[in-house]
């Protein structure tokens, strides 16, 4: 094969040049290996590459000399997300569920109920933009308790003006079991923030303060009356139980 002088600079450039694509240096290199005058196994050899792709190259290389060696069909151009494709994708996460009755949303998932239109990786992408986990589940909990407001900043009290000599206890129930039925509503998937299930059954959780004065004698006092009690009604009675004396010895909160 035989090269001009222009031809072998411009085909070092490309076969050398750090900014040129990978694809276009090898076939470079396979012409200035061809002018040299190499075998096609030496070829193979150099450029880890079989007969098809040199046959390829040398003949569009004699057919279109340099022009020969650029791809005629470059690819597609990058895909691009319109803010429409972008509140379809947020539209059907956050308001429908799959149609296969799965309790989540995967990137292939929805991708595929979109009608082939965007890629999965699209549609992570967009999910990333906004915030959006589908996979995720928080819990929360939520008080229906008309006087909450009150009894909340009864407790709080406690924290930001403690009484001086005074002890604080806090006493709550096991909360491990797994939840049947939710009396709380789903809260929906949002961007931000993961999809939340709250806890069905009320928290009897309770603060216990007493003085500090003879506090062994009242405390052992209260516990003794407590153990008395059977198991199915000592929760109820340590929440309705006031220990009330003259001088406000000890107040159940």
């Amino acid at each position: 094969m035989n090269l001009t002088e222009a031809e072998i600079v411009e085909l070092r450039q490309q076969a050398n040049g750090r900014s040129v694509r990978a694809d276009l240096a090898r076939r470079a290199r396979l012409i200035l290996l061809l002018a040299e005058g190499l075998t096609w196994s030496a070829i193979r050899a150099k450029l880890d590459c079989n007969d098809s792709y040199i046959a390829l190259w040398s003949k569009r290389f004699a057919a279109d000399r340099l022009a020969g060696l650029f791809s005629r069909h470059a690819g597609r151009q990058r895909y691009k997300v319109t803010d429409r494709l972008e509140a379809r994708v947020l539209a059907r996460t956050t308001m429908h569920k799959p149609a296969d009755g799965s309790t989540h949303w995967s990137t292939r998932k929805l991708a595929a109920e979109l009608g082939g239109d965007i890629s999965h990786m699209t549609v992570a992408r967009i999910w990333a933009k906004h915030g959006l986990k589908p996979h995720r589940l928080e819990g929360y909990l939520a008080s229906n308790d008309p006087d909450f407001e009150t009894k909340a900043a009864d407790v709080i009290g406690l924290y930001l003006n403690p009484p001086q000599h005074a002890a604080v206890f806090s006493v709550d129930e096991k909360t491990a079991i797994q939840a049947l039925d939710r009396k709380d509503p789903v809260l929906p998937l949002t961007p931000g923030r993961a999809e939340r299930h709250g806890f069905e059954y009320f928290r009897i959780a309770r603060g216990v303060f007493i003085s500090v004065p003879d506090l062994k004698r009242k405390l052992m006092r209260y516990i003794r009356k407590y153990n008395e009690q059977p198991k199915s009604v000592k929760w109820k009675y340590f929440d309705t139980t006031r220990i009330i004396t003259p001088d406000s010895i000890i107040t159940v909160h």
